[in-house]
């Protein structure tokens, strides 16, 4: 099934009114017919619901049952990527959406290779976002996660003071016990962050400030992985534990 997202405004009663690119898309593209079922994603919630009629340019679907499915993970996921060059940022966000991050962080670190004006900034963080919600929609997920801004290493570090457990793998790391026993510490509806370096990892007082501001120096094994890699490794992980250990489903 097809999954739309919707703000509240589009919901009356028990119909929502698709319009714009999503009414193209349903009408024109998929040429859905009435009868049809979809999953419309509004307010961190997914219904399962009818297609029945198109007018006005708006198609008009019908709630056949509410919070039909949760997709989410028990635990919010804030990647903190250091910039790196050419598309890996795109390839990290749509892999990283897949498997539940919750909202992904550009930073400008020493090493980062690209530098964007302001200009760049805001396009760039356009096409991430549409990318973002590309792959929500591709993974069934509830939300569309939040790209941010890029952000300055001083801004990030601020950022990360305020997640409950912050995860900062280090290639001058060695051993996985921190990593399991680390693992062990989150719980249901804790922001867990997680600290990526750009091409050519971290300078020693970027590691220095993060551990700082709460962070744990891991190790993702004995392999050095490059900059995408490791944020997919490293969300992925988180994913497992959380999907484990914590959801409901589990117990």
């Amino acid at each position: 099934m097809y999954n739309f997202f919707v703000g509240e405004e589009s919901r009356r009663d028990e119909l929502f009114f698709l319009t714009g690119a999503d009414y193209n898309h349903m009408r024109n593209v998929l040429r859905m017919h009435p009868g049809e079922t979809v999953l419309v994603s509004h307010g961190g919630e997914t219904s399962l619901c009818t297609l029945l009629r198109y007018e006005n340019d708006a198609a008009v679907v019908e709630i056949v049952e509410e919070s039909y499915q949760n997709t989410e993970l028990p635990v919010e996921i804030y990647l903190f990527q250091g910039l790196p060059k050419s598309d890996k940022l795109e390839l990290v966000i749509q892999k990283t959406v897949e498997l539940g991050v919750f909202e992904v962080i550009p930073v400008e670190m020493h090493r980062s290779i690209v530098k964007l004006d302001e200009k760049k900034k805001a396009l760039k963080r356009d096409r991430w976002q549409a990318i973002a919600e590309s792959a929500a929609k591709q993974s069934k997920r509830s939300v569309i996660p939040h790209v941010s801004d890029v952000l300055s290493w001083k801004e990030a570090l601020l950022r990360m003071g305020e997640m409950d457990v912050l995860l900062v793998p280090y290639e001058n790391e060695n051993g996985m016990r921190v990593l399991g026993e680390t693992l062990q510490k989150i719980q249901s509806g804790m922001r867990v962050g997680i600290l990526i370096g750009p091409e050519g990892g971290f300078e020693p007082r970027e590691a220095e400030d993060a551990v700082r501001a709460g962070g744990v120096c891991v190790s993702l094994g004995h392999r050095i992985l490059r900059t995408e890699t490791a944020a997919i490794t490293a969300v992925g992980t988180c994913m497992l534990h959380a999907e484990m250990h914590l959801s409901k489903e589990s117990v």
